[in-house]
């Protein structure tokens, strides 16, 4: 069973497990790497990395307002940081993401 994390609302495809667990022991202040797949064409992605300091999990409602299929996700999961420039930046969770706490 996943378990609750303030501030992440159930998704149509759930993250993976280990990144729920991640984002559950959270505190604002944790340092912090998201590794995410950029898809560049239909046949290739890579990851990109990105560190920061963890400030905050929402969901942002997209508010689409057309009839979509049921397996499209209509709440994002987003991890809110600042990166090390000083810079706020947010990331939209998918279920390929990593989020690892860096001690």
């Amino acid at each position: 069973m996943t378990q609750a994390v303030s501030g992440l609302v159930p998704t149509t495809r759930p993250l993976v497990q280990k990144t729920v667990e991640t984002l559950a022991a959270l505190k604002p202040g944790d340092r912090i790497r998201i590794t995410q797949t950029v898809r560049i064409t239909s046949t290739r992605a890579w990851p990109m990395t990105v560190t920061g300091t963890f400030r905050s999990l929402q969901s942002l409602v997209t508010g689409l307002a057309t009839q979509r299929v049921p397996e499209d996700d209509i709440i994002v999961p987003t991890v809110h940081f600042t990166k090390d420039n000083g810079e706020h930046s947010s990331v939209a969770l998918d279920e390929a993401t990593l989020i690892e706490r860096i001690v």
